[in-house]
């Protein structure tokens, strides 16, 4: 028997897809005072491995209440849920703790949207290699430029010395005074690097073949990092991270994070007038010789004279122009 028109039930209501419902959101969350404070270890395709009490590796997802929010290796986080790390457990990650730092590269310079590798890190490892790939001072510059600005200390690791020597290269960076450690192949390479990593949150940066996973594997053992070879006509290694992982280092004397391998460094996130604060040995000679608002490409610009006077290299300038011009697109 067909239903008179007035005859509705639940079944017949229909909800456009889209549209708000008749109950009201609230803006109010939930406090989770309950949850379990981690650290973020490792992320792989929307799980994230979450060390809780020290000793315990909790997998998590983040919970939709975090909206966009991003969560990185090295965030410290708040958990719910399963925290139990048994098998096919899974935990939700509600909050995310205010970050001291966060290391920050776009793909480019022109590219508008930066990228978070690494949170709360207060030390950069730039492992470059002086042979087998050829060194690259200027990833190495940009690699400074992006420490500074994120608050952190540098440390530069020049490997494979036995292929060439570190002279010329450390010279270059005197001025700077940046703290650093040069080793040799098949030779203990912890010895002399350990102590700058005690008690720290170090990330080690450089592109693919410089040597990162050999010393990654000398200082922790057990993380088994691969280990790429580099192609003796290009001079290029082979991608052997595809993502950051945290490793304690043997004592819990501190942290080291492991990132992949890059061949760009870009820093289109960073303001151009904070460029030049990477730049000690020259951001002096702007503050007291260049014009206002000097972009330092223009004719004028003091730190021409600055350098002639001997108080900075002229490749030093270089660099810190071939920076600035990268960033308003012209070619490098």
């Amino acid at each position: 028997m067909a239903r008179r028109p007035q005859d509705y039930d639940e079944d017949d209501v229909r909800v456009r897809p889209g549209r708000r419902g008749s109950r009201p959101r609230t803006r109010r969350r939930p406090a989770h005072d309950d949850a379990v404070n981690g650290f973020v270890t490792a992320v792989d395709r929307g799980r994230y491995q979450v060390l809780v009490e020290e000793d315990r590796m909790v997998t998590a997802m983040r919970a939709r209440e975090l909206g966009r929010k991003g969560v990185v290796v090295g965030d410290r986080v708040a958990l719910v849920g399963d925290v139990s790390g048994e098998p096919d457990s899974l935990a939700r990650i509600v909050r995310v703790e205010p970050r001291t730092s966060s290391l920050r590269r776009t793909a480019d310079d022109t590219d508008p949207f930066e990228r978070i590798i690494v949170a709360n890190a207060d030390q950069l490892v730039i492992v470059t290699a002086l042979a087998n790939p050829e060194p690259r001072p200027r990833m190495i510059d940009r690699q400074l430029v992006a420490a500074y600005d994120a608050g952190m200390d540098p440390l530069l690791v020049l490997t494979k010395a036995d292929l060439a020597p570190p002279d010329d290269l450390l010279a270059e960076y005197a001025p700077l005074g940046i703290p650093y450690v040069v080793t040799v192949q098949g030779k203990d390479q912890t010895g002399e690097l350990l102590p700058h990593l005690t008690g720290r949150i170090s990330v080690l940066v450089g592109h693919s073949g410089v040597g990162k996973s050999t010393l990654v594997n000398a200082l922790v053992p057990e993380a088994e990092r691969a280990v790429s070879h580099v192609n003796a006509v290009t001079g290029r290694g082979r991608h052997t991270s595809s993502s950051a992982i945290a490793l304690p280092l043997p004592g819990d004397e501190g942290w080291i994070i492991d990132t992949p391998g890059v061949r760009s460094f870009g820093l289109a996130h960073i303001k151009p007038e904070n460029v030049i604060n990477a730049f000690e040995d020259l951001a002096e000679g702007a503050a007291e010789r260049c014009p206002p608002h000097c972009d330092h490409l223009q004719e004028d610009c003091g730190l021409d004279e600055w350098v002639a006077e001997g108080h900075a290299s002229k490749a030093r300038l270089d660099s810190l122009r071939r920076l600035l011009a990268s960033r308003e697109g012209d070619a490098e």
